[in-house]
């Protein structure tokens, strides 16, 4: 199935739906919704988040229903289905990291950023989120950005690591 730009406010840049066609093409006739992930995985990288126009838009590429799209991007918390900041901390908010330190931590990050969970500062630098296990439970209290774990964090840690991605 190839597709075509159209009307919507949302579409890929020429790069992009080339890339989406080719991973649309990986799949059998009929089976092309199982490239859901990767597309919206696409549409956030460029838009920034999984907006509903976006995923409508992914929904008419794949040529299913968009509250299939919208399923699914709800589901996972990879998807951010509100605008978020430049740097989107997901704090791990389970048992093992709380034992070892993660709601004092937690509570100091919150107020080093100004901000509460699902908030972003006010210079669009940061979002908090909660998220549940991050699979690194005897290395916690850990949050992750992007694709980076922060492990073993403490308050003086939390704050070289903000100072580092405010730059």
């Amino acid at each position: 199935m190839t597709t075509e730009t159209n009307n919507s406010a949302v579409e890929f840049t020429p790069d992009r739906l080339e890339k989406a066609n080719e991973i649309i093409a990986r799949y059998p006739e009929g089976k092309q919704k199982s490239a859901l992930l990767p597309l919206l995985h696409l549409l956030q990288e460029q838009e920034g988040w999984t907006s509903p126009e976006g995923m409508d838009y992914v929904a008419r590429m794949l040529d299913i229903q968009p509250i299939e799209v919208y399923e699914v991007a709800t589901f996972y918390t990879m998807y951010h289905i509100n605008p978020v900041g430049k740097h989107v901390i997901e704090y791990c908010r389970t048992g093992p990291c709380c034992l070892m330190g993660g709601e004092e931590v937690y509570s100091h990050l919150k107020q080093r950023l100004g901000i509460e969970t699902g908030q972003t500062t006010v210079d669009g630098q940061f979002t908090l989120k909660e998220v549940e296990c991050l699979a690194a439970c005897g290395m916690g209290p850990v949050f992750q950005v992007r694709e980076k774990y922060y492990m073993h964090l403490t308050n003086e840690r939390v704050d070289e690591i903000i100072d580092e991605l405010s730059k």
